[in-house]
């Protein structure tokens, strides 16, 4: 009995340990065909389900998944029917059929159970002889989220199994050394966010929101468009991130901010589930006049046309993959039947649900029985629609990518393969590792012309087209390509945009305005606004002098030296040129002023030359007189070559004829001042002295006198003369056009020898002011050198002090006030007494009966 147990005992021991057992249930695909090749999916035909929390008392348990997806139902279709194509093929993959395994699973949990499942392959238990042989796939296709292609993608790359995906384009997934297997047909975010963020700048929309989904895919897409936005100098007024399964009151926490928010764009970078409970409640609070930018998980999704609210979401904008076509698709989809896939409970389901009846009665007694004559072509589904392939297309894609890594792996020719010494796989234990490689460097054309490849972090190219969401038929929201983003080209023609017009949200029809601050026109620059973000903005005009041309410039640009700002700031004009014209107010008065002096003294000419014989004239030595009168014609004249545009020759002449004719005038008059001097003295007994003073030592006195004038402007011009400058210092608006002295030495020599000889006959005048009062030459004299003096002692300060082309005017207002001073002081009074008191032009009255009778005595 003992032995007995003992050899029991044996066998049960011997056959455990020949035994290979799965831990735990092994999960059954829901769509499967053998082949010699194995290629997994992931899809969730279904995406909702009950949320539970697991307590981890017990093994948790697959959840239930509720509501029916289509487009992923479309999407496992799409690789059934690439791997019968392949199949069918006799060019590719000889001697070798293809199969799948799909999985049908929603939650991350039950996904990542999923893919164990694709990963282990172990079914049920083997024995001995076939332990070592399991069914793992060569590759897994899936999953369409970010999310759960993140969780299950870094633990299958363990295995070097290689996973692509149609849809997860999290930008994290690029990451080789978190996911080394990780393959996708889809573009990665990166390029997406930099894409919208070229889009907000195209529209110039510099002021926008941002809402995501609360989970990688959100988060890091969201996060990489607004540091690309940022690059742009779009801001961001307010962030904020949600799920689907977050409590309500957050939601409505973000519908506030939205209602409160002054940013009119919105850029929203999320699922379709999470889209359309936020328009819902968008819709609920009345909340119009946004437009939508999205990404391209919810911009294209057909669903969102029977969504609640979706007429706000009319208009948007966004990035997704571009159309494809694929020939033969809509016949395999419209003759699916539950007869090829007896094992499946979706496709029972699909069927009941679309043709409303029941294949089995004890099931769903509300449903009439299917009578079995029911077929896909005889319904308008969006499971059977193909008008619009494009994440489709990825998934086709990447069953062929798969296809093509096998056929070049089995095509290998020992000697030439591409691992160690020349050596190829072993067809019949294909290593998981083996296949990314020839995945990794596989490269093709798709029937439509398309080239497929992946580059080091297993991206592919990106290319998007830009769709417009817009009511087309049957009263639908569909999207319209209005552009085009090929981010292969340079970065100037990257984003395109063609004929069709574009529908703008909330029926808005024109580009809607989202910016913090109005742009600032040329003219101005911007000031930032303290505490708030670059977008805000104050617009200053630019200061006297500074330019802006371009609109919103943060700097003003100075001027050249010989330019100057226009008033509105936006261009550099030559600065104007300022002397004293005669065309203006002050220099025509001036001129108008000169030229009445000159009449003046002609007038004065022809009066004494009328009356040249009277004793009147004949008393105050005529010739000096018209001498006098001459050079005061002179000086009025020499006042009207200061007036006008400065040259060379006027420069010069202005100021020696200035300074030569009033030496002549003030020579004449200190000769006329000698003479009555001298004329006092001979009448004394016992004087000789008008012989000493004759008319040819008078004449010879004022030649004298004019010619040490005319020497010293001689030796002025000789040395460095006055000469045209532009002086930019004194005004930065306008260029001073005026005649430089040239020598500082001659100038001041000029005048002080003026001034000199003014003096001088100042004091001879003033010693004679006491001669009889019926003689008052020397009184005249006297008040007119007073005048003449006041005049240009006024003047030096006046001059130096004078700004521009008040400088010439001040000097021109010296020479006239000083000329008529002589003028009217010594000529005036005779022309009275010539004119209007004949009766005192005699000898008798001039002399004075007093003077006569002392000087017979």
């Amino acid at each position: 009995m003992p032995l007995l147990w003992l050899l029991l005992l044996v066998l049960l021991v011997g056959r455990g340990l020949t035994l290979c057992r799965l831990q735990g249930l092994a999960q059954p695909a829901e769509l499967a065909q053998d082949g010699d090749l194995v290629i997994g999916g992931i899809f969730s035909f279904r995406t909702r389900q009950d949320y539970i929390i697991n307590t981890f008392q017990r093994m948790p348990e697959k959840r239930k998944c509720k509501n029916f997806n289509f487009r992923e139902f479309k999407f496992a279709q799409a690789v059934i029917f690439a791997v019968n194509e392949i199949n069918k093929n006799p060019r590719m993959l000889p001697n070798f059929r293809l199969g799948y395994k799909i999985f049908d699973n929603c939650g991350s949990m039950d996904i990542l159970r999923a893919a164990l499942a694709l990963a282990s392959g172990l079914e049920k238990e083997v024995g001995d002889e076939n332990c070592t042989k399991t069914d793992t796939v060569q590759a897994i296709l899936g999953h369409s989220g970010s999310r759960p292609t993140i969780a299950f993608a870094r633990v299958v790359g363990r295995f070097q199994i290689p996973v692509i995906s149609h849809f997860a384009s999290c930008a994290c997934l690029s990451n080789r050394k978190e996911y080394p297997t990780f393959f996708r047909t889809i573009p990665s975010d990166y390029y997406q966010s930099r894409a919208l963020a070229k889009l907000v700048k195209y529209f110039g929309w510099t002021w926008i929101g941002a809402v995501a989904v609360d989970n990688e895919y959100g988060l890091n897409g969201i996060a990489a468009f607004m540091q690309s936005a940022q690059d742009y100098g779009v801001c961001t007024e307010f962030y904020e991130a949600f799920s689907s399964s977050d409590p309500p009151d957050r939601l409505q926490r973000i519908v506030g901010i939205i209602k409160q928010a002054t940013s009119r764009v919105i850029v929203a970078f999320m699922s379709h589930r999470e889209i359309k409970l936020l328009a819902q409640q968008l819709h609920k609070h009345n909340v119009t006049g946004l437009q939508w930018v999205g990404s391209e998980a919810w911009i294209t999704d057909h669903s969102l046309s029977d969504s609640e609210g979706h007429s706000i979401l009319l208009g948007s904008l966004g990035f997704t993959v571009s159309k494809a076509q694929i020939p033969g698709l809509k016949e395999h989809l419209t003759q699916l039947h539950p007869s090829q896939f007896p094992e499946s409970q979706f496709v029972r389901d699909f069927w009941e649900e679309t043709f409303d009846c029941s294949l089995n009665e004890t099931v769903n007694a509300q449903r009439k029985p299917c009578s079995g004559s029911e077929s896909l072509m005889n319904v308008t589904s969006p499971f059977t629609d193909v008008s619009e392939l494009r994440f489709t297309n990825n998934v086709y894609k990447s069953v062929y990518g798969i296809a093509h890594a096998l056929d070049n792996l089995t095509k290998c020719k020992e000697g030439k393969g591409p691992f160690p010494n020349g050596s190829c796989a072993d067809i019949r234990h294909i290593q998981p590792w083996q296949v990314l490689h020839y995945l990794s460097t596989v490269e093709f054309t798709t029937n439509t012309g398309e080239r497929v490849y992946f580059d080091d972090n297993g991206d592919s190219p990106a290319r998007y087209e830009l769709v417009n969401l817009q009511i087309r038929n049957k009263e639908t929201m569909e999207g319209a390509t209005v552009g085009i983003y090929d981010a292969s080209l340079p970065e100037s023609h990257q984003f395109i945009m063609n004929s069709i017009p574009v529908s703008w949200g909330s029926g808005q029809t024109q580009v809607p305005v989202s910016v913090c601050s109005a742009a600032c026109p040329p003219g101005t620059h911007k000031v930032l606004q303290k505490g708030r973000p670059v977008c805000c903005y104050d617009c200053i005009p630019c200061p006297a002098g500074e330019i802006s041309n371009l609109t919103n410039s943060i700097h003003c640009l100075k001027c050249p030296l010989l330019f100057w700002s226009n008033e509105r700031r936006d261009a550099c004009i030559p600065k104007a040129i300022e002397f004293l014209a005669y065309s203006e107010l002050l220099g025509a008065l001036l001129v108008v002023f000169s030229l009445l002096g000159v009449f003046l003294t002609l007038i004065t000419v022809l009066i004494f030359y009328c009356h040249k014989e009277t004793p009147l004239v004949r008393a105050n030595n005529s010739e000096l007189s018209f001498l006098l009168l001459f050079s005061l014609t002179l000086c009025f004249l020499c006042s009207v070559t200061f007036v006008g545009r400065p040259s060379e020759w006027s420069c010069m002449l202005r100021h020696t004829a200035f300074g030569i004719t009033f030496v002549l005038c003030i020579s004449c008059v200190l000769g006329k001042t000698i003479v009555v001097l001298m004329a006092f003295r001979a009448t004394l007994p016992g004087s000789n002295v008008m012989k000493w003073f004759g008319p040819a030592q008078q004449r010879a006195c004022v030649v004298a006198l004019t010619l040490i004038q005319v020497l010293i402007c001689v030796l002025w011009l000789s040395i460095h003369p006055p000469f045209p400058s532009r002086n930019l210092l004194l005004y930065t608006d306008r260029i001073i056009l005026e005649c430089a002295v040239g020598s500082a030495v001659g100038f001041w020599a000029v005048l002080a020898y003026i001034g000199l000889l003014a003096l001088l006959c100042f004091i001879l005048a003033f010693l004679a002011r006491k001669l009889p009062d019926n003689f008052n030459e020397a009184k005249l004299i006297t008040f007119s050198m007073l005048v003449f003096c006041a005049v240009w002692i006024a003047f030096i300060p006046a001059y130096v002090s004078s700004p521009g082309k008040f400088t010439v005017a001040v000097e021109i207002f010296a020479i006239l006030a000083s000329s008529y001073g002589l003028l009217f002081c010594i000529f005036l009074p005779k022309c009275f007494i010539i004119l209007f008191k004949p009766e005192n032009n005699t000898k008798k009255h001039i002399m004075g009966k007093t003077s006569n009778s002392e000087i017979h005595h």
